[in-house]
């Protein structure tokens, strides 16, 4: 989300540029509503777009997923998704732990997010 004091400082150069012409103030503060319009337009726009983002958590397989998609899992980094790559086939997503891959709490960040498709 857009911060008010970013809000402010868009609003403040948006009055000193009006200011700059020879707009009347009912200009000034027409074009000034208008822009803030735009910009809560925008930023509830990059904001529904963020939480869309965050509530997909679409399930990655273990099996059969690429290093990039791995990597993309929160905290796992491009040598550990080497090393799950390596460790193929699992049976279970736990694996990750039981075979010293993962820890318990770098699973636990990701349990809800792999699976395992044989």
């Amino acid at each position: 989300m857009i911060s008010r004091a970013f809000l402010a400082a868009v609003l403040l150069s948006l009055s000193i540029g009006a200011a700059c012409t020879n707009q009347s103030p009912d200009q000034i503060r027409q074009k000034t509503a208008e822009e803030t319009a735009a910009i809560k337009r925008d930023s509830k726009a990059v904001a529904q777009g963020v939480k869309e983002g965050l509530s997909n958590k679409r399930a990655v397989d273990l099996n059969k997923a690429s290093k990039d998609d791995l990597a993309s899992l929160p905290g796992i980094t491009p040598h550990q998704a080497d090393r799950i790559i390596a460790e193929r086939p699992y049976a279970s997503p736990h694996q990750l732990v039981t075979r010293r891959i993962l820890s318990e709490d770098q699973y636990s960040q990701i349990q809800d997010r792999v699976t395992v498709n044989r």
